[in-house]
């Protein structure tokens, strides 16, 4: 018998629990095409494959921030960049921003802390180069954008809204709201 691939098995999980967040772990065994004794060996119950869910999310949405060059052009333009860059790993960062425990006490893990100072910089250039509303922090945009893709792709995955509709619908709202209006 082939060894089982640790990432083939989070995918399959992150697949699963991104469409049905309460899977057990015999559903997530099954989709992953192992035995739920197999999964027990690789992850000791659910919180530590949530736990190895979370990590693999965090560098997947660390590449997609390298990716979408933060730093490059006008602040709008790179939120869009963003977006995009984000919506591979936004089923799975729906799914883990429902997970409240990641988000209690000292286990918190400091990666999401590195991602919140990234993207809270993106509006905080954005608001110093007169591109968004100073009114509205660059933390409060932080939560807008992940609430935006989280809702985003919950909304294509239960078909409410066509895969090819979800970066375009999220940067109008999200940069209809945050953007300076000119006034005249």
């Amino acid at each position: 018998m082939p060894p089982v691939d640790r990432t083939q098995v989070l995918r399959a999980a992150a697949a699963l629990l991104s469409r049905k967040a309460t899977a057990t772990m015999d559903e997530v065994a099954r989709a992953a095409g192992i035995g739920r004794a197999t999964l027990h060996r690789h992850f000791a119950g659910r919180d530590a494959l949530v736990r190895a869910l979370e990590q693999m999310c965090l560098e997947e949405t660390e590449a997609a921030l390298d990716g979408a060059r933060l730093d490059e052009g006008p602040a709008d333009e790179a939120v869009r960049r963003l977006i995009g860059a984000s919506e591979p790993v936004a089923p799975l960062l729906a799914f883990l921003y429902t997970e409240n425990q990641l988000f209690e006490g000292d286990q918190q893990n400091e990666g999401w802390a590195r991602i919140d100072v990234r993207v809270a910089a993106l509006f905080r250039r954005g608001q110093e180069d007169g591109v968004f509303r100073i009114d509205l922090t660059p933390a409060w945009l932080c939560e807008a954008y992940y609430g935006l893709i989280g809702s985003g792709a919950w909304a294509v995955a239960d078909g409410r809204v066509a895969a090819n509709d979800f970066q375009f619908m999220i940067a109008e709202l999200l940069l209809g709201g945050a953007r300076r209006s000119v006034e005249k």
